[in-house]
């Protein structure tokens, strides 16, 4: 049985609604891609400058104590930014190969 002009209609519409929404998915895509780029590099920025300025780094510490999210909060936990911006190691802690931090160890002066 041949196909109607209709059917065709049909078909070239469906496939060309299919393309439609694959690139509408694919500048999605592009745009989640932007936007966590831009997270990445803010964040570093800010970690940066937190590592340089007192305020900054105030700042930082009150915006981790307010993450609404449990476990955003925790992946914090034992982290510096003045640590990791100086290149000291202590915003390594908790990362695979790194050290865990020694708590009780500073000479606190009392004889011993």
């Amino acid at each position: 049985m041949a196909e109607t002009e209709l059917e065709r209609a049909e078909k070239r519409y469906a496939q060309a609604k299919a393309r439609l929404q694959a690139l509408k998915n694919r500048e999605a895509a592009k745009q989640r891609k932007l936007d966590t780029r831009r997270k990445v590099i803010l964040g570093g920025a800010l970690i940066d400058l937190a590592g340089r300025d007192d305020a900054a780094a105030l700042m930082l510490d009150r915006l981790i104590r307010n993450l609404p999210r449990e476990q955003d909060r925790k992946a914090f936990e034992g982290w510096s930014a003045e640590g990791d911006a100086t290149g000291t190691g202590e915003g390594d802690v908790g990362r695979p190969g790194s050290p865990a931090p020694a708590v009780g160890d500073a000479d606190t002066g009392a004889g011993g």
